[in-house]
C-alpha cells in the first residue's frame, strides 16, 4: 500500500490546488504533500532493502533496487524544490502585484501542475510495464511544458514550443521502440499476455528476443529517451526551457526528469544486452554520450547566461552517465548510479543559488555585467561557487569519485580513446565553469549596488534553508556514504551490470 500512497498524495495535492484557493492554503498543501512524499519514498527504499523488491496489483507496480533508488532520489529532489518554490513564488507575486488576478492564476497553475509532475516522476520507476513507463515519461513532458510557459513571455512560449516539438518527436520514437520491443519478445517466444511488457518478465526471456527487431528497437529507444535526457544532437530544447521555466521546475527537470530518462534507457539497455550482447548497445551509448559532453564544452566556455550555463552542465552530465552505461561492467554500473545520486543533490543546489542570484540582481546574465556577489549575497554566492567546484568533479567532492569510477570502467573496457577524450572535455568544462562563476562571485562589486538591500534575499528561510541543507548533504557525501544508501546503490548496480 505504500506504493499506492506515494502515487495518491501528489494526485490529491494537485486536485486540491486545481480550484481557486488562498495562496497560504496552497502553500500548506504543497509543503505537507512534499513532506509526505519524502517520507513515503524513504519507506519504499527501506522496504526494498529489507525484502529485495516490492510489488502491488499482481506485479503491475514493481520496485527493485534500481527503481527504489530512483524513487528515493525523486523524493529527495522534490522536497527541497517544494520548500524553495514557496519563497520563490512569493517574490514573483510581489514583483507582479499590479496584476493580482494574473499572479493568483499563475500561482494556482504552479501548485496544481507541480504535484502532477511529481506523480509522473514517481510513476516512471514504479511501473513494471514498459508501456506504462513510457506514458509516465510523456506525462512529465506534458506537465513541464505547461510549467515552462509559467511567465507567459514570448521567450517562454517559444521555449515551450521547441520543447514540445522536439520532445514529442523523441517520445514518439521511444513509443515505437517500446512497441518493437514487445514485437521482438512476442516473436521470439510467443508470449501474449498482460505481462508481456513487464520488465521483470522480459528480462527472464531476453535471450529469446528477435535480434533484428531488438536492434531497431534499441536505436529508437536511445533516440527517444535520449531526447528527454538532452543527449546531442537532440539537446537543443534544453537551454531554452531551463532558462525560461521557474527555478524550482528547472531543478526538477535537471535532476528528477534526467534520472527518470536514464532509468528508462538503462532498463532497455539491460534487455537488449541480454539479447544481442553488450557490443551493439554499448558502442551507441558511448558515441552519443561522448558527443553530448563534447558539444557542451564550447557553449560552456563562451556562455553569457547563468541558467543556460547550468543547462549545458546537465547535457554534460547526461553524457557522462550514458557513457558509464556504455562502458558497462561492475565499475560502469556503480559509477552511473553514484553519479546519478550525487548529481541529484548538486544540480538543485546550483539552480536554487542561481534563482536567488537572479531574483536579487534582476538578471541571470554573466560577463561584463557580473558583480562580486560575495559581498552582497554572503550565503548564496559562496555556496554557488562550492557547488560549481563539486559538480565539475573536483576532489574531495563526491562527483570526483563517480567520474573517476566511470573513467576506470572505460579503461577496463579498453575504450581508451573515449576515456581520454572524456578527461580532456571534463578539464575544459571545469575551466569554463570556474572562470564564469568565480567572476560572478569574486569579481569587483560596483560602486552603487544594483539592489538597495540585496541581503533581504538571504533572509527568506524558504529560499535559504534548501540551499543550506543541500550544501550540508553535498559536504557529507564527499566524505561519507551512509550504509543503507550504499546498499541500495550496490543492489541497483547488480541489476544494471552488463558484462561483455
Amino acid at each position: 500500500m505504500t506504493l499506492v500512497a506515494l502515487l495518491a498524495v501528489p494526485l490529491l495535492a494537485a486536485a486540491f490546488n486545481a480550484f481557486p484557493r488562498g495562496r497560504r492554503a496552497m502553500e500548506v498543501v504543497h509543503f505537507v504533500s512534499a513532506v509526505m512524499m519524502l517520507v513515503l519514498s524513504l519507506v519504499v527504499a527501506g522496504q526494498v532493502l529489507r525484502y529485495g523488491s516490492i510489488s502491488w496489483a499482481s506485479g503491475f507496480f514493481y520496485v527493485d533496487y534500481l527503481s527504489g533508488l530512483v524513487v528515493l532520489l525523486t523524493g529527495v529532489i522534490y522536497f527541497p524544490a517544494a520548500l524553495y518554490a514557496i519563497g520563490y513564488l512569493r517574490h514573483d507575486v510581489l514583483e507582479d502585484a499590479g496584476d493580482e488576478d494574473l499572479s493568483a492564476a499563475q500561482v494556482r497553475k504552479y501548485y496544481a501542475l507541480t504535484p502532477l509532475f511529481g506523480f509522473c516522476m514517481f510513476l516512471v520507476p514504479m511501473a513494471n510495464n514498459l508501456g506504462v513507463m513510457w506514458v509516465a515519461v510523456e506525462g512529465t513532458t506534458l506537465a513541464s511544458i505547461l510549467l515552462v510557459t509559467y511567465y507567459g513571455r514570448s521567450t517562454s512560449l517559444e521555449a515551450a514550443w521547441k520543447y514540445a516539438i522536439i520532445g514529442g518527436v523523441g517520445l514518439s520514437l521511444a513509443f515505437f521502440g517500446t512497441v518493437l520491443t514487445y514485437y521482438a519478445a512476442h516473436h521470439g517466444q510467443g508470449q501474449d499476455s498482460m505481462e508481456a511488457l513487464n520488465w521483470s518478465f522480459l528480462i527472464q526471456h531476453a535471450a529469446q528476443f528477435d535480434r533484428q527487431a531488438s536492434r531497431l528497437a534499441f536505436i529508437l529507444v536511445l533516440l527517444g529517451y535520449g531526447t528527454k535526457l538532452g543527449l546531442a544532437p537532440m539537446h537543443t530544447w534544453k537551454p531554452d526551457a531551463y532558462s525560461e521555466a521557474p527555478v524550482p521546475v528547472t531543478a526538477l527537470m535537471a535532476a528528477g526528469v534526467l534520472n527518470c530518462a536514464v532509468y528508462a534507457l538503462a532498463r532497455f539497455h539491460v534487455l537488449i544486452a541480454g539479447c544481442l550482447g553488450t557490443a551493439f548497445g554499448s558502442q551507441l551509448l558511448i558515441l552519443f554520450g561522448l558527443l553530448s559532453v563534447g558539444i557542451a564544452v564550447p557553449f560552456i566556455l563562451v556562455q553569457r547566461n547563468l541558467r543556460r550555463l547550468l543547462a549545458y552542465s546537465s547535457i554534460d552530465h547526461a553524457g557522462i552517465m550514458v557513457m558509464g552505461l556504455g562502458f558497462g561492467g561492475a565499475l560502469g554500473a556503480m559509477g552511473v548510479l553514484l553519479h546519478m545520486t550525487f548529481h541529484s543533490v548538486l544540480k538543485p543546489l546550483l539552480f536554487f543559488c542561481a534563482g536567488n542570484i537572479q531574483q536579487a540582481r534582476g538578471s541571470d546574465a554573466l560577463g561584463r555585467g557580473a558583480i562580486g556577489l560575495l559581498r552582497t549575497m554572503p550565503l548564496s554566492a559562496p555556496l554557488m561557487l562550492m557547488g560549481v567546484i563539486a559538480v565539475t568533479g573536483t576532489p574531495p567532492f563526491s562527483m570526483f569519485q563517480s567520474e573517476f569510477t566511470i573513467l576506470r570502467a572505460g579503461f577496463a573496457a579498453h575504450e581508451f580513446a573515449a576515456s581520454i577524450l572524456l578527461v580532456l572535455f571534463l578539464v575544459a568544462i571545469f575551466c569554463g565553469f570556474f572562470f564564469h562563476v568565480s567572476q560572478l562571485v569574486l569579481g569587483p562589486a560596483p560602486a552603487a549596488p544594483q539592489n538597495p538591500e540585496p541581503t533581504d534575499f538571504e533572509n527568506d528561510r524558504w529560499k535559504t534553508l534548501p540551499v543550506v541543507a543541500l550544501s550540508v548533504v553535498a559536504i557529507v557525501l564527499a566524505f561519507w556514504l551512509p550504509s543503507p544508501l550504499y546498499d541500495l546503490i550496490s543492489g541497483a548496480a547488480r541489476i544494471l551490470e552488463v558484462r561483455p
